[in-house]
C-alpha cells in the first residue's frame, strides 16, 4: 500500500488502546503507518522502533490534523472518553474531505435499536456521550469521506478496570448493575482492533457502512460466574447505588467519563433495548471473537488475590 495509513490514538490509553493495537497489527503486515500521538514519550518511541512514522499533534488542532493527513488515503479515528468528540470529528471529517481520503474507519459506540439515519431513536441514547457518537457518525457520513463505523458496547477492558481491585482484595465485584439480571453487551478491544485493521488493510473498500460488534451478551450474574471460573475462585456480586459507585471512582475518572458510565449503567438496568451477539468478527477477520472467559483467563494476574 503506497500511502501510509493514519492511526489516531496510536500511543494508547489506560484501557482499550485500540489505536495502538491497530497500528501494531498493520505494522506486523508490513503496512506503512503514520501514528498520530498527543505527545512524544516512551510509547511513541516504541512505535517508531516498530517502524511507524510518528506525528505529534492534537485532534482539536486543525493545523496538526491537516499536517498528519497529507498524503493519506485511509485513516482510523478514535477519541478518548472525554470532552471534545464532536469538535474533533468535525475537524477530522472536514480535513479528510479536503485531502481526499477514501476510507475512515471510525471507532464508535453501539446505537441501541435504531439504524435510521433520520435519528428517530435519538431519545433512547444511553448517555450524552452515546448521543455524541450518533451525531459524530452522521458528521462523517455527510462529509462523504468513505467512513465506516464500528459500533461497539463496553469493552472487556472496561470491566476489568471496574472490578479488578475489589476482586483482588475482597473476591467481590461492587457495581451499580441492579439485582444481577441486567444484560450487559460486551466486546474486547483486541477484536475491535482486528476488525478495524482488516478493513484498513484490505485492497477493497468495505462492503458495509456500519459494523455492529457485540461479542457476548451476559447477565451480571453470568459475568461474575465467568470471572470466578476463569480465575479459579468464587466471586460475589454486591449491588451498590449509583452514588456509591460514583463516589468510589470519581478520583480516577474525568467528569465526562463519569457521566457517560453512570448513565450507561442506568440504561442497562432498565433493559429496554435487546442486545444480541453479532457475527462481525468472524465475517470480517475469519476468526472467532474472544470470549469474556478467554479474556479473564488471559488477564488473571489483574485479579490475583492480595497477599495477607
Amino acid at each position: 500500500m503506497p500511502h501510509p495509513i493514519l492511526i489516531t490514538g496510536a500511543a494508547g490509553g489506560s484501557q482499550g488502546s485500540t489505536g495502538r493495537l491497530v497500528a501494531g497489527l498493520l505494522l506486523k503486515q508490513g503496512i506503512s503507518v503514520r501514528a498520530f500521538v498527543h505527545k512524544l514519550d516512551a510509547r511513541s518511541d516504541e512505535l517508531r522502533q516498530q517502524g511507524a512514522e510518528i506525528v505529534e499533534g492534537d485532534l482539536l488542532d486543525p493545523v496538526s490534523v491537516q499536517a498528519a493527513m497529507r498524503g493519506v488515503q485511509r485513516a482510523f479515528f478514535t477519541y478518548s472518553v472525554t470532552d471534545g468528540l464532536l469538535e474533533a470529528t468535525t475537524i477530522f471529517a472536514a480535513t479528510a474531505r479536503t485531502e481526499g481520503l477514501k476510507l475512515i474507519v471510525n471507532n464508535s459506540q453501539f446505537q441501541g435499536t435504531s439504524d435510521d439515519p433520520a435519528f428517530r431513536d435519538l431519545q433512547h441514547s444511553a448517555s450524552f456521550r452515546n448521543l455524541q457518537h450518533r451525531l459524530a457518525d452522521r458528521i462523517f457520513d455527510w462529509a462523504r469521506v468513505g467512513a465506516v463505523h464500528i459500533q461497539t458496547p463496553p469493552y472487556y477492558e472496561n470491566l476489568r478496570a471496574l472490578v479488578s481491585h475489589s476482586v483482588a482484595e475482597q473476591n467481590t465485584a461492587f457495581l451499580p448493575w441492579g439485582d444481577g439480571s441486567a444484560v450487559i453487551p460486551l466486546t474486547g478491544a483486541e477484536d475491535v482492533s482486528r476488525v478495524a485493521a482488516t478493513l484498513l488493510a484490505s485492497p477493497d473498500l468495505p462492503s458495509q457502512k456500519v459494523y455492529s460488534l457485540v461479542s457476548e451478551t451476559l447477565t451480571v450474574e453470568q459475568i461474575v460466574q465467568t470471572l470466578g471460573t476463569a480465575i479459579g475462585r468464587p466471586i460475589r456480586y454486591v449491588p451498590i447505588t449509583d452514588q456509591q459507585w460514583a463516589d468510589a471512582v470519581k478520583a480516577r475518572l474525568n467528569p465526562h467519563a463519569l457521566d457517560h458510565l453512570s448513565n450507561l449503567w442506568r440504561f442497562f438496568r432498565k433493559g429496554k433495548t435487546r442486545h444480541h451477539a453479532t457475527d462481525t468478527v468472524r465475517s470480517v477477520t475469519g476468526r472467532n471473537p474472544q470470549t469474556l472467559e478467554e479474556f479473564f483467563r488471559a488477564n488473571a494476574e489483574s485479579f490475583a488475590a492480595a497477599a495477607h
